[in-house]
């Protein structure tokens, strides 16, 4: 069930369920909510058991993400990962493909419940671990060469078989790519909340500007084609993902002092892709600098 637009009263973070209620998901699997663990746009989220009778473990390998039932993202994402991300298709991708890892988290299961006068929306999910995010802040806001090009390589993985499937990611950043839980050389893709279903039915959308929903998005990655109001495509997941490269390796990005100005941002990309590889070469004194130095894992060397 599509949730009401305009139900902007409801746009919050919803009320905490108490520790220990348990859902119910559509299979009629009964999964038991631990403590809260953490937030996600407009979503709380829950560490978790499969076994009603036991209580959530510390180290639980499940996350339940909990909305109110009228929000639009969790919806946006169930739609996402019922219609293109069943774990039978991306095995059988895999396999196509010669992949022995793609990092798209797993989906459990979902549902809706009801407590105290308020109706929720859940998702259950693979527990991950620490954002990337986090790693680059806490590593001097740089990367390796190396390890910048292995993230590239293991993100081109994901958005290739999501664009293959219809979809855009339409928010790829630092803080939305997650180690794994117990394996952190392993790097997911999540929050699908924004995703949007830019071919339904083999259909491809058409291309309009629309100024009145221009500079969408996290302003510093934000693709020009959404600072002119245009919907999320793919050639927009990958011109993001070019800035969050740039980024990481270089440790700054030219319009990081204008964000407060989305069109002096809008300017300095269009200046950016104009000039390349000029523009990018001219980021590093040394043209190929490895920065501070931070590895995503021990694979990362």
């Amino acid at each position: 069930e599509c949730p009401k637009r305009n139900s902007w009263e409801m746009r919050a973070l919803p009320r905490p369920l108490p520790d220990g209620f348990i859902l119910t998901d559509t299979e009629k699997k009964k999964w038991r909510l631990g403590q809260i663990i953490g937030t996600g746009g407009f979503a709380q989220i829950y560490s978790a058991s499969r076994y009603p009778a036991t209580a959530a473990r510390e180290d639980t390998d499940y996350v339940i993400k909990v909305e109110y039932h009228e929000n639009g993202s969790l919806f946006t994402e169930l739609k996402f990962y019922q219609r293109a991300a069943k774990t039978d298709s991306i095995n059988t991708w895999k396999r196509r493909k010669g992949l022995d890892f793609l990092g798209i988290p797993k989906y459990w299961g979902s549902g809706y419940c009801d407590h105290d006068g308020k109706r929720y929306r859940f998702m259950v999910m693979d527990r991950l671990g620490t954002d990337l995010q986090k790693v680059f802040l806490e590593n001097g806001e740089q990367m390796r060469k190396e390890t910048v090009l292995q993230l590239g390589c293991l993100i081109l993985d994901v958005l290739e078989y999501i664009h293959e499937n219809e979809y855009v990611h339409a928010d790829i950043k630092a803080a939305n790519l997650l180690l794994g839980h117990r394996d952190p050389d392993k790097v997911y893709l999540v929050d699908y909340g924004l995703s949007y279903r830019y071919c339904p039915n083999g259909e491809h959308k058409d291309y309009k500007e629309n100024p009145k929903k221009g500079h969408n998005g996290t302003i510093e990655y934000t693709s020009l084609d959404a600072h002119k109001g245009v919907a999320p495509s793919r050639r927009g997941d990958l011109e993001v993902l070019g800035y969050c490269l740039l980024h990481w390796q270089h440790g700054t990005l030219p319009w990081l002092s204008v964000l407060r100005n989305p069109a002096q941002v809008q300017e300095a990309k269009a200046k950016l892709i104009a000039n390349l590889p000029d523009s990018v070469i001219q980021m590093s004194p040394s043209n190929c600098t490895l920065g501070k130095g931070v590895g995503v894992g021990a694979g990362s060397e």
